[in-house]
């Protein structure tokens, strides 16, 4: 057995959250390594939902026109809604309109820069695939993880054992930390010896994947799904191309313990298909199929001494909503900056106790948000009118962009008027989804429209590697305390100070307002886009005050 040479960071798992972890972390300078056991990417279309929250971080990474040129993309970017129905060729039974649901052409220039991208996931992968390896990410296919030994004291590690599957023999790689992305199975959690908790099996399916010409049966309708009922079939049609791609996943008996892809032979796909598309004698060509399960769990602890989980090893959730992948995409935008600034020596260990202390607890709501809206579907035909949320039920926007965290590496801040809690919170009790987020420490920074050079941008747009503060139109004292705070803890700190016109203008008047402050106030933000700190006006105690304040944000936000 061999050892290869150290690398920073280990990821096991090179699908979506692999590829998005190995990215962001390149991106920040990191060295890492992606073992996959597969000898490819998957060319299954798979997932293929990235929602607003998502689509903010891979465009502040570069990648939103890239995603956006990509042949399902165009093909898709007229899609939205979800439909009900006997079959496709048959009267259609209704559309899901509940107020919770934002269809994906829904308006939300108000909330985000960006919206939600339909991209297969096999085309994502490849660009995050591409863009990783252009920052500087290795990565290994036909590679295997077998097992790993760490040490958790100053100056450890851990060493991996791998296997080349093709070549049949083993190796080891050292590395600083290791990121488990390899699933629901994960055999890293497994080795961990983390619990992975929660409800099971919630439903069985066959993603069937097909090619027919259904143009004319699709008509000029646009959707995201149409669910088809009828005494043939029960499933969700699904379209790849608006045209003659497709994929059907046909709801199996949960009670069944037969292999699907023994049971679902060509034939009987072909008549599944036929019977949600009403066309008895359809030409159908069956490109592959794949089973899949859904269920709700999520692992009791997302770190483990240098092992850290991430997407589905460390929750899974039901596909209503479209939660569970990009929920991995953003555990990824979580740690990376972590990660970077421990093998920086910026930071404390503590800051990587924050990412489960961070993530779980909106993992675990955003999971059971999943469970009350797959609970909420089969009702959906039967409501001629809205009835208001049912209960329990949190509205899209506020997953993807009103949750808080609530951790060691935020400054505590009481609650403002106005942004009171709605009603789901996590098994600790603590708050997780705020109506209005208004700049609180712990939530995303709000959205607001600029004018950069002349240019419009977004305040997202400022954020990046380094952590940014950003002031007011009567700056004071802000700026110098800044420069000063950033030499005196030596890490980056970049300010920008918006005003009603110049270099960088709000035109209308609501950055103060959405951030929470005045015109002589502060904010502190992370390298995610995470508000850690603010002030609302001026430093108490003059210049001496407002440096003492910035050191000791810096020095919360970093756990030193």
């Amino acid at each position: 057995m061999t050892t290869q040479p150290q690398a920073r960071v280990l990821i096991v798992g090179g699908s979506l959250v692999g590829l998005s972890t190995a990215l962001f972390l390149a991106r920040q300078g990191v060295r890492c390594l992606v073992v996959e056991q597969r000898p490819e990417l998957s060319a299954h279309p798979r997932t293929r939902g990235v929602n607003p929250r998502s689509m903010e971080l891979l465009r502040g990474v570069g990648l939103e026109e890239r995603l956006r040129a990509l042949p399902s993309a165009r093909l898709l970017a007229r899609n939205s809604g979800v439909r009900l129905a006997r079959s496709l060729a048959g009267p259609e039974l209704g559309a899901f309109r509940e107020e919770y649901y934002r269809e994906v052409r829904s308006d939300l220039s108000d909330l985000s820069p960006t919206d939600w991208c339909l991209c297969h996931q096999n085309e994502l992968e490849g660009v995050l695939r591409e863009a990783a390896e252009a920052a500087g990410a290795e990565l290994v296919f036909g590679t295997e993880f077998v097992s790993y030994e760490q040490d958790p004291g100053v100056g450890g590690g851990v060493l991996a054992r791998l296997r080349d599957r093709s070549a049949a023999c083993s190796w080891q790689v050292r590395a600083d930390y290791l990121v488990a992305a390899d699933g629901a199975r994960s055999a890293v959690r497994r080795g961990a010896g983390i619990d992975f908790r929660g409800t099971g099996q919630l439903g069985r399916f066959l993603a069937v994947h097909f090619r027919a010409d259904l143009a004319e049966q699709l008509g000029e309708r646009r959707f995201v799904m149409c669910y088809t009922f009828n005494s043939q079939v029960r499933g969700a049609l699904i379209p790849l191309d608006n045209g003659r791609e497709w994929r059907l996943d046909v709801i199996l008996d949960p009670t069944s313990t037969e292999d699907p892809t023994r049971v679902y032979t060509r034939e009987r796909c072909v008549e599944l298909v036929r019977a949600a598309a009403g066309v008895p004698d359809l030409a159908v060509e069956i490109l592959g199929t794949v089973p899949w399960e859904a269920a709700a769990k999520v692992a009791e602890r997302f770190r483990e001494g240098r092992v850290l989980l991430a997407g589905d090893a460390a929750h899974v959730m039901p596909p209503s909503g479209a939660f569970g992948s990009n929920a991995g995409v953003q555990d990824a935008h979580n740690l990376a900056w972590k990660l970077a600034a421990v093998l920086a020596g910026q930071a404390g260990e503590s800051l990587l106790d924050s990412y489960d202390a961070e993530r779980r607890p909106v993992c675990a709501a955003t999971v059971r948000q999943a469970v009350l809206r797959q609970q909420d579907r089969p009702r959906s035909g039967e409501r001629g009118e809205r009835r208001g949320l049912p209960p329990g039920i949190v509205d899209d926007a506020a997953l993807w962009f009103g949750w808080r965290y609530h951790s060691q590496v935020l400054a505590v801040e009481e609650q403002l008027p106005g942004g009171a809690a709605v009603s789901a919170g996590t098994a600790e009790g603590e708050e997780v989804w705020t109506s209005e987020p208004l700049g609180l420490p712990g939530t995303r920074a709000p959205h607001v429209r600029l004018r950069r050079g002349g240019q419009e941008c977004s305040t997202l747009d400022l954020f990046g590697p380094e952590p940014v503060l950003l002031t007011g139109s009567l700056p004071g004292h802000w700026p110098a305390a800044a420069e000063a705070a950033a030499l005196a803890t030596a890490l980056p700190l970049r300010v920008h100070t918006v005003r009603g016109e110049g270099e960088l203008a709000d035109p209308t008047g609501t950055w103060a307002k959405a951030y929470g402050v005045t015109d002589a106030g502060a904010v502190l933000v992370r390298p995610d886009g995470v508000i850690v700190w603010r002030s609302a006006g001026a430093a108490a105690g003059g210049a001496p005050g407002a440096r003492a304040a910035l050191e000791s944000a810096l020095a919360v936000m970093l756990g030193r």
